[in-house]
């Protein structure tokens, strides 16, 4: 890593760490896997998550800190949006008896040819949240705020900080953890645009070195409390 991404990178995290309301507060995932409890964990979103390596480097993490206690499903899809989020919620995610749900639309949600608003975006994501929390009250929601878009993509997703503002305004206003990738991501973008191009090649969607190097370490310190990343 070099100087200048390094002090981009931290200042990212900065902003990221603002508006965080579970600073150095373990999530309930991990105090449950401490406490010797067996926890099913769901992903649910877009090809970001379906593809996203970081749900594997997370449940490799889980599996080594906690042999045989953790399983992580990952009930993602390319190409979709929240109205296939609620429309499958029943059979992807709440037939799974999840204990914690990391949940991503907005990506898709901005895309133009998906024609959802933002406002819709929100009530559909809100249905999901109440839907589970109804199936299993103890169940931990987590939103995931995802990486910047470039290129192509892009241009079909005029908006797209909009969408992911929702998403952080919905964790606040529902004392939700929100996972804000947005910042890191952010940060490589503006200090080294060849790592980013490196990274996420399509403009679009992380490979598994990006997550490696930018997303997961972080996302496993917020989970487990060691960082008010």
């Amino acid at each position: 890593m070099n100087y200048l991404w390094a002090k981009a990178l931290f200042a990212g995290m900065l902003l990221s760490l603002s508006a965080a309301s579970f600073a150095g507060q373990p999530s309930a995932l991990y105090s449950n896997l401490d406490a010797g409890k067996a926890q099913n964990v769901v992903a649910y979103g877009t090809s970001l998550t379906a593809s996203g390596a970081w749900v594997q480097q997370l449940g490799d993490d889980l599996n080594q800190r906690y042999p045989g206690r953790a399983t992580v499903i990952n009930s993602g899809k390319g190409s979709m949006w929240s109205g296939w989020g609620v429309e499958n919620l029943d059979s992807r995610v709440i037939s799974k008896s999840p204990d914690t749900v990391f949940i991503e639309f907005a990506v898709n949600d901005a895309f133009l040819p998906n024609n959802t608003t933002v406002e819709q975006a929100r009530k559909n994501l809100e249905l999901m949240i109440d839907r589970i929390k109804a199936a299993k009250s103890s169940t931990e929601v987590i939103l995931m705020v995802m990486n910047p878009v470039i290129g192509p993509s892009a241009v079909q997703r005029p908006q797209l900080r909009d969408y992911f503002q929702m998403y952080r305004d919905v964790a606040t206003a529902r004392g939700l953890r929100l996972i804000d990738n947005y910042p890191r991501w952010e940060a490589v973008l503006k200090s080294n645009p060849d790592l980013f191009n490196q990274y996420v090649a399509d403009g679009l969607h992380p490979n598994a070195d990006g997550y490696r190097a930018v997303v997961t370490p972080s996302l496993i310190e917020n989970l487990s409390g060691a960082s008010p990343d």
